[in-house]
């Protein structure tokens, strides 16, 4: 360790000499600035639990961040991020798609919500945790299920951070996950019991071994070489953490200066300030005042009023930048995390949500697509195909054509929707955007809307119903044959 500390010396000095990146060097600014040059699993086996904990805890009690998590549950995945078969046939496609949604009503194990809750519940997850498992959970038939699938969420907290030793074999477990030999998951070593939770009766840490085929880990990893998630909290936890304690000591300061409405002063204590005086039931001296009541003093006697302090104008300002600072440690919105809408008009408020969108819309297709809805939906056509739900011939030989899909996140609401459809409209006569195109940003399946769109039409030609533009023309049709003598 000696030798080590005398390089580093020797480079920083060096450096000084040298020059080059400021960055680098150790001088007086700088000489404090020793940040740790250890892994970031590192750095999570020994930190994330807390780290996790105290996010939890800030969305049970604190305000903004519970309005910070909603927001960005409710932008990720909304009422779904649902899919689109690219099957060619067209029967075909209306038949997946159909047993996929009544399928969504079954999916949770649990029972509480469908499969697009499940995605809210996963994104509010990896926000606070970092991280979120589901594992399949293949049913038998005998429980009436469309599809004999469904999936467990289990949380971070259920795989030992601290669990890193080899088995045999020659694979290795790092951090609750089990690698072969050419770095694989092959395992994920889960707790029977949550670790935190008293009321589950059992033995405490005891582990299973459940295959990696039948897990699903939704991680945001930030680093090359990360194995477990790190909550998006940990950049602001401190600012909010300390922001609240300073908010509950501001509004308990004036709860107590206001709690004094009247001093009195009195060159003889012992006395008893007679008039207007009476005995509370807790045997303290109580001072009755009434509006317009006029009292008499004795000699030497004053009352005064109580003045609390203000908070000043510093507070504002400083409530201001410190949630600037969170709202940018979580990447949401400030008007997201606050609902001071005060401070918004169109224009920043459009630019703010236009890059919010960006990282929602990456979020979406690098964490929740690609590692959930399309896992989930590969699966669900496997077992679809082999109870028999669904015929689908050569699936073995032609699976992959089977199981491609597109998914649609659900559609954005603009401040001004009128100017948008009119902007978009454009583009699609221009030729710069297709339907195709259009319908899918708002979370439609092209396909599904023409269809439906030819059903109205016949269904209104053979009913006799005109609306729209059409109804207009008919109506003046009929006004200029009326006035024909």
């Amino acid at each position: 360790m000696g030798a080590i500390a005398t390089l580093s010396r020797l480079r920083r000095r060096v450096g000084a000499m040298v020059g080059g990146f400021e960055a680098g060097l150790g001088n007086r600014r700088l000489k404090g600035f020793q940040p740790s040059r250890v892994h970031l699993n590192t750095l999570v086996a020994s930190a994330g639990a807390d780290i996790t904990a105290r996010a939890r805890w800030l969305v049970r009690n604190n305000g903004y961040a519970a309005n910070a998590i909603e927001s960005w549950a409710g932008n990720v995945a909304g009422a779904g991020i649902k899919p689109s078969s690219l099957i060619k046939d067209a029967d075909l496609k209306t038949q997946v798609q159909k047993l996929w949604l009544d399928w969504t009503d079954e999916s949770d194990a649990e029972g509480l919500t469908d499969f697009y809750g499940q995605q809210r519940r996963a994104a509010r997850e990896v926000f606070i945790a970092g991280e979120v498992f589901f594992r399949f959970r293949p049913r038998r038939a005998v429980d009436g299920l469309g599809v004999p699938l469904q999936m467990q969420m289990i949380p971070a907290e259920m795989l030992p951070l601290g669990r890193n030793e080899p088995v045999a074999g020659g694979n290795v477990i790092r951090q609750g996950i089990e690698f072969d030999r050419i770095g694989r998951r092959v395992a994920y070593h889960f707790l029977r019991r949550h670790p935190g939770d008293m009321t589950d009766p059992g033995l405490a840490g005891e582990t299973v071994r459940v295959p990696a085929s039948e897990v699903v880990h939704v991680i945001d990893a930030v680093d090359a070489g990360q194995l477990r998630g790190v909550s998006r909290f940990a950049a602001g936890i401190v600012k909010l953490f300390l922001l609240d304690q300073y908010d509950d000591a501001e509004l308990d300061r004036k709860k107590v200066a206001a709690m004094h409405a009247l001093f009195i002063t009195t060159p003889a204590p012992a006395e008893p300030f007679d008039m207007a005086e009476t005995e509370g039931p807790d045997g303290e001296r109580n001072l009755d005042v009434q509006p317009g009541q006029i009292l008499m003093l004795e000699p030497g006697e004053e009352v005064q009023t109580s003045a609390p302090a203000d908070v000043g104008q510093t507070y504002e300002p400083f409530q201001y930048r410190t949630l600037l600072q969170v709202s940018a440690a979580l990447g949401v919105p400030y008007a997201y995390l606050s609902n001071d809408m005060l401070k918004a008009n169109y224009s920043n408020s459009r630019l703010a949500l236009l890059e919010f969108r960006r990282r929602i819309e990456a979020y979406q297709h690098a964490v929740m697509v690609w590692q959930l809805c399309r896992r989930v939906w590969a699966r669900w056509m496997d077992m679809a195909v082999l109870s028999g739900a669904l015929e689908m011939p050569g699936y073995e030989a032609r699976r992959r054509e089977y199981v491609a899909c597109d998914w649609l996140p659900p559609k954005w609401d603009w401040i001004d929707p009128l100017k948008d459809a009119r902007a978009e409209i454009e583009q699609i006569e221009a030729g710069l955007k297709s339907r195709t195109q259009a319908l899918a940003e708002r979370g439609y399946d092209a396909e599904q809307v023409d269809a439906q769109i030819a059903g109205d039409k016949e269904r209104e030609r053979t009913l006799g119903l005109v609306f729209g533009s059409a109804a207009a023309s008919k109506i003046f049709e009929q006004t200029d044959q009326s006035e024909v003598p």
